[in-house]
């Protein structure tokens, strides 16, 4: 028995994301064949085919001359520009939002300093949240040698690793010199072995999704016209009253990513008319995420879109039996529907590169485990 096969026994993870090589090499294929900026608007990468001990990956590669960029190939984007967005979620705590913002900007030249802006990514599906297929010992060596000797000058990073889902892979790659960056809190809808309990919040989503007089929309559904009423849709949501600093999907990509079996699309429209809600399902072996949801935020909050098609997703993993991980947001809401909160790591190996970068990552790591950690799990977020 090997030192390898030794280290990696005393956690156990079941691996329920599958990467299918059909699926990867179609997303891949999309990238490859169109303009990125005609996907992501506010986007710029490339897209690869990774290869190591059998399992494909899409990789994604950036320089840290495209920055600012999108957050989901952008560590800068994340750690500084977002993370002063979301202090408008402490608008209630004005001393400790004036605060978390002075200490944004003081960590800033850290991560500029980190150039991990300067990447190359595996696994990067390009959505906010990735499910990772397990990863062993063996398999992180694998990836690690194989990188490093092609992109001596990169930082490796593979992000969405989350504590309910991934912890024998943490495990590995903590000990295979990966550094652990927290990155959000987000919530996991988890055990689809059984029916979920019907909270009373999931029963009315449950009861105004039946009694709604608007038209569900079926995976096969969609038209045309759908694919840019879908873009505006999502805009709404995730641009508009979020922050513009989520991926721009545009009409192309969600056409493209639906017509070629990467996502499947549900939604709701009025009768004979235009789509009110929409939601684009992931769903990579047994895993299942939701990375487009949008609806038309100028209706009345009581006909319930984002209860419904929140509804949907829940819906479709609990009749497939997949594990549901529901991003970050909305943390309030999507406890009450019986999610578990847990905090999502980016995994980072730097060991390869210039003392200042390697050091640079180690004072994130701290700060991030000694206060991005506690505020997360304090507030809720």
């Amino acid at each position: 028995m090997s030192r390898l096969d030794v280290m990696e026994k005393p956690v156990q993870q079941a691996d329920r994301v599958e990467n299918s090589p059909v699926k990867v090499e179609a997303f891949v294929r999309l990238f490859n064949e169109m303009p990125v900026s005609d996907l992501v608007a506010n986007l710029t990468t490339r897209v690869e085919t990774f290869e190591v001990a059998g399992r494909t990956y899409p990789l994604t590669l950036n320089d840290a001359s495209e920055a600012p960029n999108c957050y989901i190939c952008c560590p800068s984007g994340a750690y500084i520009d977002y993370a002063i967005d979301e202090t408008r979620n402490f608008a209630a705590h004005p001393w400790l939002r004036r605060a978390l913002r002075a200490l944004i900007g003081a960590c800033a030249p850290l991560v500029r300093a980190s150039g991990l802006d300067h990447q190359v990514q595996v696994n990067n599906w390009l959505y906010s949240t990735n499910p990772v297929p397990r990863l062993d010992r063996q398999t992180v060596a694998e990836l690690r040698s194989a990188l490093v000797a092609r992109f001596p000058d990169r930082a490796i990073v593979i992000r969405s690793l989350n504590e309910i889902a991934d912890p024998a892979s943490i495990a590995a790659l903590k000990a295979e010199g990966f550094r652990m960056l927290a990155a959000r809190q987000i919530y996991i809808f988890a055990d689809r072995s059984a029916a979920p309990a019907m909270t009373k919040n999931l029963k009315r989503d449950r009861k105004q999704l039946g009694a709604t007089h608007l038209m569900r929309v079926g995976n096969a559904d969609f038209a045309e016209a759908d694919y840019a009423r879908a873009e505006e849709l999502y805009n709404m949501l995730y641009l508009e009253k979020y922050t513009p600093l989520n991926p721009h999907y545009r009409a192309r990509y969600i056409a493209e990513m639906h017509r070629r079996g990467i996502i499947s699309l549900a939604g709701l429209r009025r009768p004979g008319g235009e789509l009110v809600a929409v939601t684009g399902l992931f769903e990579n072996g047994g895993t299942l995420t939701q990375p487009i949801v949008g609806y038309d935020t100028g209706l009345p909050l009581g006909e319930g879109l984002y209860r419904m098609v929140m509804a949907m997703g829940q819906d479709h993993a609990t009749a497939r039996g997949l594990f549901f991980n529901m991003s970050a947001g909305a943390a309030g809401f999507k406890r009450l529907r019986g999610a578990i909160a847990a905090i999502e790591y980016n995994a980072v190996f730097a060991g390869h590169l210039q003392r200042r970068r390697q050091l640079a990552i180690r004072i994130m790591e701290a700060v991030l485990a000694r206060v991005g950690i506690p505020l997360l799990r304090r507030f809720e977020l």
